[in-house]
């Protein structure tokens, strides 16, 4: 390291990377979604419609989650904390970042492992793998609850947080996502002027000259990454 200050690495991470432990994607013709009609499981006016609905759809992702490991991408990218200042800003709402080891994340979209008050939306719980279905008589501490989950429509109270903590980017690097997703696809321009920027994805979508794209999976693309961060920043 040619400083004691380690490198700020920012990564925002979509789908793809989930992908590789077996979590369905909105791109995947197969995926979980599929099941349903998007709008009216993912959006305030389904929720409105049908809690009930959404409140099982939401149980039902939770059980696949338990199903699943974080993957190699994962460990990888909370590995590099030994060498840089790492903050995930992800669009997935699993855990996965998190039981990987990754200290800081920001989840854009919420938590798939929270519910929030309806009459309150600062009052957050955490479930529990023995407790984590809900349906709409859920209470929890004289409050309604609903996914912890910004919905279609909503706005996304952590895009400036998120925002913030491109601007200091020193590297800043795109994992598995189709960047069309919004807010979370502006996030570029945040990133200073001259910040090295790379983008791991196996389809990448079309991005300024000055990227470095990384045309594989998440796994093989954070190889090597890896590689090339040490080599270039130790």
């Amino acid at each position: 390291m040619t400083s004691d200050k380690k490198p700020r690495l920012v990564v925002s991470t979509g789908a793809g990377i989930s992908a590789e432990s077996g979590i369905s994607t909105f791109r995947d013709a197969d995926g979980l979604w599929e099941n349903y009609p998007v709008m009216d499981v993912c959006s305030a006016d389904g929720f409105a419609r049908n809690p009930a609905l959404v409140h099982e759809f939401y149980n039902a992702r939770r059980r696949q989650l338990f199903e699943v490991r974080p993957n190699e991408a994962h460990r990888i990218l909370a590995g590099l904390e030994k060498n840089f200042e790492v903050d995930v800003i992800t669009q997935n709402v699993d855990d996965l970042h998190e039981r990987a080891g990754s200290s800081h994340v920001t989840h854009l979209h919420g938590e798939l492992m929270k519910v929030r008050a309806i009459d309150d939306e600062s009052l957050t719980w955490r479930l529990t793998e023995a407790a984590a279905a809900t349906t709409p008589d859920t209470v929890i501490d004289g409050h309604r609850v609903r996914p912890h989950i910004v919905f279609f429509q909503e706005a996304v109270p952590m895009f400036e947080p998120a925002t913030q903590i491109a601007a200091q980017a020193d590297i800043f690097v795109i994992i598995g996502t189709s960047l069309v997703v919004y807010p979370a696809a502006a996030l570029l321009r945040y990133v200073r002027p001259g910040t090295p920027i790379y983008y791991i994805d196996p389809r990448p979508a079309s991005v300024p000259p000055d990227v470095h794209v990384i045309p594989t999976t998440a796994t093989e693309g954070m190889r090597i990454l890896e590689r090339e961060l040490l080599q270039k920043y130790l």
